[in-house]
């Protein structure tokens, strides 16, 4: 059963943020090979007009965007009905002529809280797809809480990228039945094992240097600067550690400043933004990869360190748990600080198995993920009772 397709997401790639969200795009590029899927994306005010766009193009599926118009700072309870307000003001005549099978809402709010009315407007069945913060903090928020459930449970199906997401999404009130869990996939021609001097020679890394590797948005939730503030102690041990953060984000001169101020700058490197489909050589260079979130889903860059081989130190948080073994990794809690610094020195003088590491990581493939998400996508389209005549223009 060939479905129309329409994802309505803030998570995906533009013209103004080309590097975004790469675990949808792989997921959204490979169901247009099964189905016909329009992607249109919010882009947010400040970054439509605040950023110059470069040429970017997504394959198997067709892509839009329109501006989401807010007040910046304050009204955040109000953000969903801003949401859809620019939506319904750039894009109400296509949606209207387009006839959807089903939409897929990518995030829960705003963008699932306001573009759950647009499809019961419209008489077409939804599904969600939560990611992590937008349950683990926004759905803990008291005037965002109603609107998000109310999203969830005018849902035909809620997916989830982990269990521990998924119990969230029925603490909410929507029926077990209908809440699904699907891990995110990796994509093996990109992550895979392979020698660590070849990709450091690649890379102009040093050979016989300890490398510990962050990947991810530089800012506070994510744990960049609890990273920074354990490194001197792993210096302690392993003066020949090196620390070297991949991303860009807000925090990025605050590591600056800090690695400064705690002496260890020539150790710490700020690689900056990388393409997705570079990322392999990284994770093959480095020992570890470290990942301190305050608040996660499953992070697909803990997954893709794991089928490099790579060994990963990461918080017990959101769906972490779930995926990294104690043959892979070591877990700490979030915000324990000397928790990691003993992680870090535990972790860069232990023996690992990469084989193993990787063997595990080979069981979070895209296909098995593709193909569940079709078949939920498919249950939601037939779910419609009689013809729903769409609206006209």
């Amino acid at each position: 059963m060939r479905l129309k397709v329409l994802v309505l997401t803030n998570l995906f790639p533009s013209p103004w943020d080309p590097l975004r969200s790469p675990f949808n795009r792989q997921q959204f590029e490979r169901l247009g090979r099964e189905h016909e899927v329009d992607v249109l994306t919010a882009v947010d005010f400040r970054e439509r007009f605040g950023r110059k766009p470069t040429a970017f193009r997504a394959n198997n599926v067709n892509t839009d965007h329109f501006v989401f118009f807010y007040p910046p700072v304050i009204g955040r309870s109000m953000h969903a009905a801003f949401w859809l307000i620019s939506l319904l003001s750039q894009k109400l005549r296509r949606l209207r002529r387009a006839q959807y099978d089903c939409m897929l809402l990518s995030w829960a709010y705003p963008d699932a809280a306001a573009a759950s009315w647009v499809a019961r407007h419209l008489g077409i069945p939804y599904v969600v797809k939560v990611h992590g913060t937008d349950l683990n903090v926004k759905a803990t928020q008291p005037l965002l809480r109603p609107q998000i459930r109310h999203a969830l449970r005018g849902a035909q199906g809620v997916v989830a990228v982990s269990q521990a997401l998924a119990d969230k999404v029925v603490e909410l009130g929507v029926d077990p039945s209908r809440v699904h869990v699907i891990y995110n996939g990796v994509e093996p021609n990109l992550f895979h094992p392979g020698s660590l001097s070849e990709a450091r020679a690649k890379l102009s890394l040093p050979q016989d240097e300890r490398i510990i590797l962050y990947v991810g948005n530089l800012k506070d939730t994510k744990g960049c600067l609890d990273l920074l503030e354990a490194f001197p102690r792993v210096l302690l041990t392993h003066p020949d550690a090196n620390l070297l953060f991949i991303g860009a984000g807000p925090s990025r001169e605050a590591l600056l400043q800090r690695a400064a101020a705690l002496g260890c700058q020539n150790r710490v490197r700020l690689v900056g933004a990388i393409e997705h489909f570079a990322l392999g050589d990284w994770f093959r260079a480095a020992d570890l990869l470290c990942l301190p979130s305050h608040n996660e889903g499953v992070p697909n860059v803990v997954l893709e360190a794991m089928a490099c081989g790579t060994p990963v130190v990461a918080t017990r948080v959101g769906g972490i748990p779930e995926v990294l073994p104690e043959h892979a990794g070591v877990l700490v809690d979030a915000h324990d600080r000397i928790g990691l610094e003993g992680a870090l020195v535990d972790a860069l003088g232990r023996s690992w198995d990469g084989g193993q590491i990787a063997a595990h990581a080979g069981r979070f493939r895209w296909d098995e993920n593709i193909q569940r998400l079709g078949g939920i996508l498919e249950a939601a389209a037939m779910s419609r009772t009689g013809q729903v005549k769409y609206l006209a223009p």
